[in-house]
């Protein structure tokens, strides 16, 4: 197929989706069906591209007919194409199980244009070529998750949104200077070109600095440490769905593109940046899974495993090494879909218990044992116990970073993960294991009441569980695949050839000055 349709129908067909939700917002149930029929659409473009990358190939595109280094450039590698088709899988499993929820409250204020600008955002992040496009895309995201962050317009949600978007604002302005420096310092800002030009600056301390600054601006869509605090604060304000995409979403955008500018344009800082990653990936597992700990709401403690899971992500990076990158992104893959489902399994949990507070619900295994049954495979996968894919994500990162000798890091991974298996369990005896609570037996009776409703909500959990289940017995050709993708990380030569052409730097010494320049710029 041809790579310009395939590269440009992930970003088209949410954006499509949205103009024609947007249109259709007095008809709220054509709504839901184009929003539905948009996600799976979705899904199947994400497919097409990543099977088309499946052998290596790296396809780009350059918009309206400019070349690169001056053209809006698209870009799919194993890595990029990987991370739309979780896109895909989140969109379709999320628009299944907001059909029902609070689904009219939220189609009042245009909740299916903003969640397809939300994916928009995502995807086209995950595919461009441009660093101050990946800037826009952010953009795009945070306009729309502000949206869906306050579409209750409640005062908690409201001051949620308020912090959410102010915190995120700061980090694009870092994020936009960088890319203003970057800008002067090369004369490019085409991704695959920086990665040509960089190593032929000559100050490589102010190169090192301004991977500091990106590191900041995406280290806080991250929520790393100690740039998390507007995660916790608004999370768990959002409906249950909003939740879930958020999770799966939000933060994994920036932790890829951490990984994208570490080992494209970056890696001559790895000496300075790897221990300083290092350190912030510890203290990242840590205050996240000891915030967990500290809290009794589902939501919150749900939110700030999010934060502790990104610190193991933040480990391969750190190490650098092909197999810890290749746990990066395998951990990337089963942390999506595992976080996704235990925020839908929380929206569950509030419908069938009345609440999202665990002293005042109980006795759901008694009463909901499929719902039970489904929560154990992704929180145990959370916590890494086999033979989940949280034990294989978690197997990788600890092994690559035991053969080089960070036994520190590798320690705090197994500390952090039995801490975190304490917060499922705290979340079972509450929740399910313990006596039924009076205030949930008005909750549970309604839950009973609406088959329709416990269908749809439990079909999307269901089948994210069963592609945790898949990883975990069959982990083979993801961890092949991971390592492959890894690899190409590393050896960027087939994604900057795709992109600027075949000449290298070397073979462009040989050409005129005016020519030569322009290859190397």
């Amino acid at each position: 197929m041809n790579a310009d349709l395939l590269l440009t129908l992930p970003v088209a067909i949410p954006l499509l989706t949205l103009a024609a939700c947007t249109v259709l917002a007095r008809y709220p149930g054509l709504q839901r069906l184009v929003s539905l029929f948009g996600s799976g659409a979705l899904l199947a473009a994400s497919i097409l591209l990543l099977v088309e990358v499946f052998d290596g190939t790296v396809l780009a595109t350059q918009f309206g007919s400019w070349e690169a280094p001056f053209g809006i450039t698209f870009v799919a590698d194993l890595f990029a194409a990987a991370m739309v088709l979780i896109t895909g899988v989140m969109a379709v499993a999320v628009s299944i199980y907001g059909l029902v929820d609070g689904s009219r409250e939220r189609e009042r204020a245009l909740y299916h244009p903003l969640y397809h600008g939300l994916l928009l955002g995502v995807v086209g992040a995950f595919l461009t070529g441009d660093i101050f496009n990946m800037y826009v895309w952010f953009e795009i995201m945070l306009i729309a998750s502000f949206g869906l962050l306050v579409i209750g317009g409640s005062k908690e949600q409201l001051d949620a949104g308020i912090k959410y978007a102010t915190l995120n604002l700061v980090a694009t302005t870092v994020f936009l200077l960088a890319v203003g420096f970057l800008y002067g310092l090369t004369g490019t800002l085409n991704m695959a070109d920086l990665a040509r030009a960089l190593p032929m600056v000559e100050n490589q301390g102010l190169v090192t600095t301004l991977a500091v600054m990106f590191l900041l601006a995406f280290g806080s869509k991250a929520a790393v440490f100690p740039l998390f605090f507007w995660l916790p604060a608004s999370y768990h304000t959002a409906s249950a769905p909003v939740m879930a995409i958020f999770a799966a979403l939000l933060t994994k955008v920036g932790v890829y593109a951490i990984i994208r500018t570490s080992t494209l344009l970056f890696m001559g800082s790895a000496a300075f940046m790897g221990p300083v990653i290092g350190v912030i990936a510890a203290l990242t597992m840590v205050i996240g899974v000891l915030g967990a700990a500290a809290h009794f709401d589902v939501r919150r403690i749900l939110s700030f495993h999010i934060i502790s899971q990104i610190g193991y992500m933040l480990v391969g990076v750190a190490i650098a090494t092909p197999l810890a990158i290749a746990g990066a992104i395998l951990y990337v893959i089963h942390h999506i879909i595992v976080k996704a489902n235990l925020f839908l399994i929380a929206g569950a949990i509030r419908l069938s218990g009345g609440s999202f507070q665990l002293k005042r619900i109980g006795g759901l295994y008694r009463n909901t044992p499929l719902l039970a049954a489904l929560f154990v495979i992704p929180a145990l996968s959370l916590a890494g116990m086999p033979p989940l894919s949280g034990f294989w994500a978690k197997f990788v990162v600890i092994k690559s970073s035991l053969d080089p000798g960070h036994m520190a890091l590798a320690a705090v991974a197994l500390i952090v993960g039995l801490l975190t298996l304490y917060s499922m369990v705290k979340i079972w005896n509450e929740a399910f294991w313990k006596a039924p609570s009076p205030f949930s037996v008005e909750a549970l009776a309604a839950w009973r009441a609406a088959p329709l409703t416990r269908f749809a909500m439990l079909v999307p959990i269901a089948a994210l569980a069963a592609i945790t289940m898949t990883i975990g017995l069959y982990p083979e050709p993801f961890v092949e695949f991971s390592l492959r993708a890894a690899n190409q990380l590393l050896e960027p030569k087939a994604y900057m050839d795709a992109v600027v052409g075949v000449k290298t730097v070397a073979e462009a010494a040989s050409l005129p000055v005016a020519e030569a320049t322009e290859i190397v710029r």
